[in-house]
């Protein structure tokens, strides 16, 4: 346990002095609103469907968390790199409690930043519709933050080259993030589009968190909360799996 407690605080505190990173890491999420929310907004409401911010807000805030904490996992290859890491796994302890301090941590900032874009949208005309459904929505913050830096470790202990980076996010999250119907409704789309969606573990993390603030959902909160749970749980195994086979 205090294996996980300090590299749990060891990325938190990282994140924390990186001022820069905070900053900068919200302006994408404010981008979207304004040239979405804003742009959008009156379009949307002549088709009848309400506010488009209110539809926005959460997957803006799964956006906010996702990029975060899926950074937070790939710094394993910068700690591979400067040494850092080889320094960690000589220690006589468990791999696996080394890969849960790291994701926890990681998971801490991204879920940090979830709820800083989450104040934000409040500035830009997102309301919280279910004030009780709350903690919920909080839960379903944290499982996002788990999920993708667990994923961002995955894929991390088997990359060797930072310069992969930029492919990962290219071709991997930014297509997830696209296609979990954070940006547009799910319903009347082309059903190989839809099938897609329905693959998509953040598809259910952004309607759970929809469901959550303001009542809508395409899948149902049951049905959002076990998918999410389980996929979780079985990539923190799988990322401890691959982050025990690491060579240094």
């Amino acid at each position: 346990m205090n294996t996980i407690y300090i590299l749990w605080l060891r990325q938190l505190k990282k994140y924390l002095r990186s001022k820069p990173r905070i900053i900068g890491s919200l302006g994408q999420p404010v981008l979207f609103m304004v040239a979405l929310g804003l742009g959008f907004g009156p379009i949307y409401a002549q088709a009848g469907r309400g506010s488009y911010m209110e539809f926005l807000g959460p997957g803006v805030i799964a956006m906010g968390i996702v990029f975060t904490a899926m950074f937070s996992g790939i710094e394993l290859i910068w700690d591979r790199q400067f040494g850092f890491l080889k320094e960690t796994l000589v220690a006589p302890v468990s791999r696996f409690s080394i890969m849960l301090g790291r994701t926890l941590g990681g998971a801490t900032t991204g879920l940090f930043q979830g709820v800083v874009v989450c104040v934000l949208a409040l500035f830009f005309g997102f309301k919280i519709m279910h004030l009780a459904y709350l903690p919920l929505a909080f839960f379903f913050m944290i499982l996002i933050a788990v999920f993708f830096t667990a994923l961002g470790t995955a894929i991390a202990s088997r990359l060797q080259d930072m310069q992969a980076f930029p492919l990962i996010m290219n071709f991997l999250v930014m297509p997830m993030f696209f296609l979990s119907g954070a940006l547009f409704p799910l319903q009347g789309l082309p059903r190989p589009i839809y099938l897609v969606t329905r693959f998509n573990p953040l598809s259910y993390g952004v309607d759970g968190l929809r469901a959550a603030l303001t009542g809508q959902s395409s899948f149902g909160l049951s049905t959002d909360l076990f998918i999410l749970t389980a996929l979780t749980l079985l990539l923190i195994f799988i990322g401890g799996y691959l982050f025990s086979k690491i060579e240094v």
